[in-house]
């Protein structure tokens, strides 16, 4: 484990923390100069292609290498977590000098990459992507999703340096969050957009992302609007929540499925309410969300499925997001064997010896690209939370 997480730092790093996304296939410099750009099909059936293909051709079509902001804020969560590994004495993976400098440098990329256009500090991908027919957000369009993953790195990489840009530019997030998202409203709250632009207005797992950095931004201010505000988006999500304790991705006819990371995706935004806010009105909610997840996702041999009802395609979120989630709600000692048990299936079937992580294992052919934000990031991320709360047990 020592040695695959170091090779996937030292590949990351020797990278720069840039490369390749599923859905950058619209940053094509040949597709660019083609009339079908302004098609909207055309550019629906791009992107899918490159997503979908086993195979990369991104080289043969210019597709450039980039930073992605989200992925920066994984990479900055990491460092975090590696630099709370070395304050315990564990200096596997440099010193705190040497990851201190990493966490400032990621950090400053973060501050220089965030669409200024809006209320607040805001963050959106670095490619234009066409949702289905439906709509087209433009690069660079601030999303609640990717602005959390960024918002939250920040407070993390301000505990450490106490630098106080990182906690300036993170709590103006709230503003972002409050001002420039649309709300559909539910019985019981609202449901965040996924970003200004129409369309994903009702996005289960966006909008609770919301409001986890609304919780965050009260820990630091006590401004009891973003507590409020979170409190409402958490009563819509569990408004919605089945007997069972799943969530369907979403509330529009296409959005039916219950998938793992995104449930999981929901537990550490309302396990997050909970610790910033000490509010555990959502504990039941909490409990049975995590008990469906539990029993219905992984098999015993430590198999991450991607759906409730089927395995297949096994993407590299699945098991990532197991060790975000069981940390998030203080699960971690409770279920090691399964992390173990995950950690190892995963490091045997989706990582390669070059020091990179697989997209998606699938019945026939599989993607194994090395995609920096999706595969890569995430994993550095969720391994580096792995390897954190082995070193605080002793192990």
């Amino acid at each position: 484990m020592i040695k695959q997480f170091q090779s996937l730092k030292s590949y990351c790093e020797s990278q720069n923390f840039a490369g390749w996304d599923p859905y950058d296939g619209l940053n094509s410099k040949i597709f660019k100069a083609l009339p079908l750009k302004k098609w909207d099909l055309a550019r629906l059936v791009w992107i899918q292609g490159f997503k979908r293909s086993p195979i990369n051709f991104r080289k043969l079509f210019l597709v450039p290498k980039q930073h992605n902001a989200k992925g920066l804020g994984l990479f900055l969560n990491g460092y975090c977590n590696l630099y709370k590994m070395a304050e315990l004495g564990n200096t596997s993976f440099g010193t705190k000098e040497d990851i201190y400098n990493r966490i400032t440098y990621l950090a400053n990329l973060l501050l220089e990459m965030q669409n200024t256009n809006y209320s607040g500090a805001c963050w959106g991908y670095n490619f234009d992507w066409q949702a289905r027919r439906l709509f087209l957000f433009p690069a660079h369009t601030p999303t609640v999703v990717a602005t959390t993953f960024c918002a939250s790195a920040l407070f993390e990489a301000y505990e450490i340096t106490k630098e106080e840009k990182y906690l300036t530019t993170a709590l103006s997030a709230a503003k972002f969050i409050l001002n420039d998202l649309n709300r559909t409203q539910t019985e019981g709250g609202f449901i965040l957009s996924y970003s200004p632009l129409k369309g994903n207005d009702t996005v289960y797992n966006a909008s609770l992302l919301g409001a986890k950095t609304l919780s965050y931004c009260y820990h630091y201010t006590r401004n009891e609007e973003y507590k409020n505000t979170a409190e409402q988006i958490i009563k819509a999500a569990c408004d919605g929540q089945s007997e069972d304790g799943s969530w369907v991705y979403g509330l529009l006819p296409v959005q039916s499925w219950i998938d793992s990371f995104h449930t999981g995706y929901n537990l550490d935004a309302i396990a997050h309410y909970q610790k910033f806010c000490s509010d555990y009105q959502f504990e039941e909610n909490l409990e049975r969300g995590f008990d469906f997840y539990i029993k219905n996702f992984f098999l015993e041999d430590g198999t991450p499925k991607y759906y409730h009802n089927k395995t297949y395609p096994i993407d590299i979120h699945c098991p990532g997001q197991l060790f975000v989630t069981l940390h998030a709600l203080q699960y971690w000692t409770k279920h090691s064997e399964l992390a173990d048990q995950v950690v190892k299936w995963t490091l045997e079937h989706m990582f390669d010896k070059k020091g990179y992580f697989y997209y998606q294992l699938k019945e026939g052919i599989s993607s194994k690209i090395p995609y920096m934000r999706w595969s890569n990031a995430f994993m550095f991320n969720a391994l580096s939370i792995y390897l954190l709360n082995n070193t605080k047990d002793g192990k």
